[in-house]
């Protein structure tokens, strides 16, 4: 399984030339070591990022790939490789385009914590926490109901699911792919904030910034390739749910 690449995607626009050589450099460094020992199967960890400002709602695995910062780029590039990779060399492939990976381990475990935190759904929450002074949206003029960016947030348990049948399906003798994972269901960032002030019962003060450059308005996925040929599909479906899994391994982060 192949999930080391970087993954920032305000910062990739910044410095293309660090996210073009760890992820692109990397991933070639990898798929030659897999030839090299014989390996012929892999699992990527790719992003809706490479189909950039969608044309159809919700997104299929058809749209058209335009991807619009060197992070949606270097995930697209690195599809092209395996699919290479995979006529000359043989090997198997499921690609694997993640929407908005989000949540926590239910059991409070295991969760998300990034120096520095660039997610969403964490940053609500270390407002809501008193961890940060305010949150900031960016871009409050986009064309959705409230007018703030919207995305498909899939649950990290949901993920982690995906992988295991793929890797199943792989070696079962399952063709190469590239597959959708989301929900289906679209979430704006002022109903992120509602929806941790609802399950913390704490304010998040907000701060209303402009649009950072190569968001889109709107991702939500098509994931239904991914249950025909995984027999994949989310078990957290609603925004609370996943939510409420980060908040509660947040909480126990600061408050034991």
């Amino acid at each position: 399984m192949h999930l080391a690449d970087l993954c920032d995607v305000g910062e990739s626009v910044t410095d293309p030339a660090r996210y073009y050589h760890n992820n692109l450099v990397g991933s070639l460094n990898l798929l030659k070591g897999m030839l090299e020992q014989g390996i012929r199967s892999i699992v990527f960890s790719s992003s809706c990022a490479i189909y950039g400002v969608p044309g159809t709602l919700p997104i299929p695995e058809t749209q058209a790939k335009v991807p619009i910062t060197p992070y949606g780029v270097s995930k697209l590039v690195v599809e092209h490789m395996l699919r290479d990779f995979s006529v000359a060399y043989g090997i198997g492939y499921v690609c694997l385009r993640y929407f908005n990976a989000a949540g926590a381990d239910p059991d409070g475990e295991i969760g998300e914590s990034h120096q520095p935190e660039t997610h969403v759904i964490p940053l609500a929450i270390e407002a809501a926490l008193g961890e940060r002074s305010e949150f900031e949206i960016f871009g409050t003029d986009y064309p959705t109901p409230d007018g703030t960016a919207v995305r498909d947030f899939v649950h990290v348990s949901d993920l982690a699911a995906a992988h295991v049948s793929a890797l199943r399906y792989l070696s079962g003798g399952g063709r190469s792919a590239a597959l959708n994972l989301g929900t289906g269901r679209g979430h704006s960032v002022k109903q992120i904030v509602a929806a941790v002030e609802r399950l913390s019962g704490r304010a998040v003060l907000v701060k209303e910034g402009s649009r950072r450059t190569g968001d889109a308005s709107t991702l939500v996925a098509d994931a239904a390739q991914a249950f025909r040929v995984l027999g994949w599909t989310p078990n957290y479906t609603t925004l609370d749910d996943i939510v409420a899994t980060a908040w509660n391994w947040h909480r126990k982060q600061l408050l034991g």
